[in-house]
């Protein structure tokens, strides 16, 4: 069991405002599993054309914010904190349905599985939910690749 508070997500994930996803991790079993959330505002830059009326959160960043939590993992179960030297790209994403739309007040929560690693490739499942209800669901493929 492990919490990460926003400036520990910060030294494992390499994204920066308006891409870091990720607010806290609420529960982590490194090689198994991780939940962590994000706190949807209506400051976000995305609501200003996603959509003015209606504002919803593009289904795209609920999978990314999703294998941001994913990479948290991966690290974590290596037991490595990423460098400038490394990075995790996506490799894969299948299955994906959006049950809910994701609107400013909501609370995301990820529950993320760690399928499988083969070498630098890693499996997972997620789940995106708000209030308990399904709001996206996906298998995601990751890939680190060492840039030096």
């Amino acid at each position: 069991m492990s919490i990460m508070e926003i400036g520990e997500v910060m030294e494992y994930l390499p994204h920066r405002y308006p891409f870091l996803l990720i607010d806290r991790v609420i529960e982590m079993s490194p090689g198994e599993t991780i939940r962590a959330m994000k706190n949807v505002t209506i400051n976000e830059p995305f609501f200003t054309g996603h959509f003015p009326h209606f504002p919803v959160m593009p289904g795209v960043l609920v999978i990314e914010a999703m294998a941001q939590a994913a990479a948290i993992l991966s690290y974590k179960t290596r037991d490595l904190k990423p460098d400038c030297n490394t990075v995790a790209y996506f490799a894969g994403i299948d299955n994906v349905r959006f049950k809910r739309p994701v609107v400013p007040g909501d609370q995301l929560v990820f529950d993320v599985k760690l399928v499988k690693n083969k070498g630098d490739l890693w499996k997972y499942q997620g789940v995106a939910t708000v209030d308990g209800q399904v709001a996206a669901e996906a298998d995601l493929m990751c890939f680190f690749k060492r840039l030096k």
